[in-house]
């Protein structure tokens, strides 16, 4: 499946601005000249082929020859004659659709409509062209024998319409680079081209219709003419069949494609999508209602893109286990009452450092400190609930419940307090730990609101930090967090007396690593 060019007028001057554009416009004429010039000319040729020897009647062989020169001389004069005028009408009717590539600008809603709508306008000329051979062709053989007006005008006309037919097609998939490179600078609302059902019975029309009409006209040839001898309509239908069939197959081929090529690079975009792949994007170069089905995918895409962005930044924010807790929840308000385990760590001397150092190395040096902490907490499956100036508070225990909350946060302080003089050792830190029970939910407003844990625990461990900054090291638990963590973390602490921490009742009991 061909990429999908670069969205937005910024990118045009890179990749389809000025000399690359022209090229693009060089390489679509020449193709779409050749592949048009072949197929008139292909069409021309069975064309008088069918009114001089396949149809029944024919003269005698001598008059024959010379109906079949005097056919081949005028459809070279006409081809001198009009052609050129064909290919100048068409030329004016293009030059409108690709001016804006060539001048390397965004091209406008007129010269988007004017591209989508080039193979149409083709179409057009292709048939009024042959419409006007078939009124000459038929006025210069009825002056040899006036019964070939009406076998040369129905042949003239079902041979231009199967061609233009065969123009539509091919035009349509020659310029499909240039409506690419449209479209995905300027979208459309509405359906340019026809939509499937009319794209079918074109289709149906060009290449089972026609022939059948073929078919029956010779019928009715041969009734009028009751001298057409059996081999004579034995050759006919044959011919005539034969070409219907080949004829018929190739555009039924390109109609199909024409319909086929968008569904398919669809179906490959979402299989894509399906596996994860949120930057797919498929080309959008169609301007029916399969264009716009091609762009309302990208438009999904890029929304779902957009959206697990913001999921992303959310779970960085807040961590990935209250991001998939809040999808749970919705806008509901409130939460419930849980044990936790409560790390609060904060650096010593922060009012100094911000005065004796410029803003941003205060800022890079907290931001290293906090990688710390983040990395040391998200380990052993905590959560930062906030980061409050120079200071930090992580959660273990909401919302992901679990029995080992206590034995996590005191692991993680002694970790903490290790890896801190080795990796920012230009900051010390004090760091508490405290264990209970706290309600975690959703707090706020229904409009605005954040998930929070309050209760005693938070409290403690901001009084517990701020003693620790008095201790060597500067880690201090309570006992009950302690006491919770079980034997093989609680080994690894020793009693370090206790103290009356501001706004409790009672003493608390303090450890420290061991």
């Amino acid at each position: 499946m061909p990429l999908p060019l670069p969205a937005g007028p910024e990118t045009l001057p890179e990749r389809l601005g000025g000399p690359e554009g022209k090229r693009l416009v060089r390489r679509i004429r020449r193709q779409l000249f050749a592949a048009l010039a072949a197929a008139n000319l292909l069409g021309a040729a069975i064309v008088i082929a069918c009114i001089t020897w396949v149809l029944p009647g024919t003269p005698d062989a001598e008059f024959t020859r010379e109906l079949a020169v005097a056919n081949v001389l005028l459809g070279g004069a006409f081809l001198l004659a009009v052609i050129p005028l064909g290919v100048l009408w068409g030329e004016a009717w293009l030059r409108s659709g690709r001016r804006w590539l060539q001048e390397g600008r965004p091209p406008s809603e007129r010269e988007v409509t004017a591209v989508l709508r080039s193979p149409g306008r083709l179409f057009l000329v292709h048939a009024t062209t042959w419409f006007a051979a078939a009124v000459a062709f038929s006025l210069a053989n009825a002056l040899v024998d006036v019964e070939l007006l009406p076998r040369v005008a129905f042949t003239v006309v079902l041979g231009g319409l199967t061609v233009s037919g065969f123009a539509y097609l091919l035009a349509e998939r020659i310029l499909r680079p240039l409506a690419s490179a449209a479209l995905s600078m300027h979208t459309v609302a509405t359906p340019k081209l026809p939509g499937v059902v009319a794209r079918t019975l074109l289709g149906w029309m060009l290449g089972n219709a026609v022939p059948f009409i073929g078919l029956a006209i010779t019928a009715i040839f041969a009734l009028a003419q009751r001298d057409a001898t059996a081999t004579e309509l034995a050759v006919t239908m044959l011919v005539l069949s034969c070409t219907g069939l080949l004829v018929g197959w190739w555009i039924t081929v390109l109609g199909a494609r024409a319909v086929a090529d968008p569904v398919s690079s669809l179906r490959h975009g979402i299989a894509q999508l399906g596996e994860g792949d949120l930057e797919t994007r498929v080309e959008v170069y169609d301007g029916s209602v399969l264009g716009l089905l091609q762009a309302g995918f990208n438009d999904m895409a890029a929304g779902l893109e957009e959206r697990e962005h913001l999921r992303d930044l959310y779970g960085r924010q807040v961590g990935d286990e209250v991001a998939e807790d809040a999808l749970n929840r919705g806008v509901a308000l409130g939460g419930e009452e849980c044990e936790v385990a409560v790390l609060f760590a904060d650096v010593v001397g922060s009012t100094a450092i911000a005065a004796t150092r410029p803003p941003d190395e205060v800022v890079a040096l907290l931001n290293r400190f906090f990688a710390v902490v983040v990395d040391e907490v998200h380990q052993r499956g905590g959560w930062i609930n906030k980061f409050q100036g120079d200071a930090a508070l992580a959660v273990f225990g909401a919302p992901a419940t679990g029995d080992d909350a206590a034995a996590r946060a005191l692991a993680t302080a002694r970790a903490i307090d290790r890896r801190l003089p080795h990796d920012v050792p230009e900051l010390v830190a004090g760091i508490g730990v405290a264990f209970g029970t706290a309600v975690a939910g959703q707090l706020g407003h229904e409009n605005r609101f954040e998930f929070t844990v309050i209760g005693d625990p938070v409290n403690e461990a901001s009084r517990l930090t701020e003693l620790a900054k008095g201790y060597r090291p500067k880690v201090l638990a309570s006992s009950t967090a302690v006491r919770a963590a079980g034997p093989f973390e609680g080994s690894l602490w020793r009693s370090a007396g206790s103290a009356e921490l501001r706004g409790r009742p009672h003493a608390t009991q303090l450890f420290q690593p061991a």
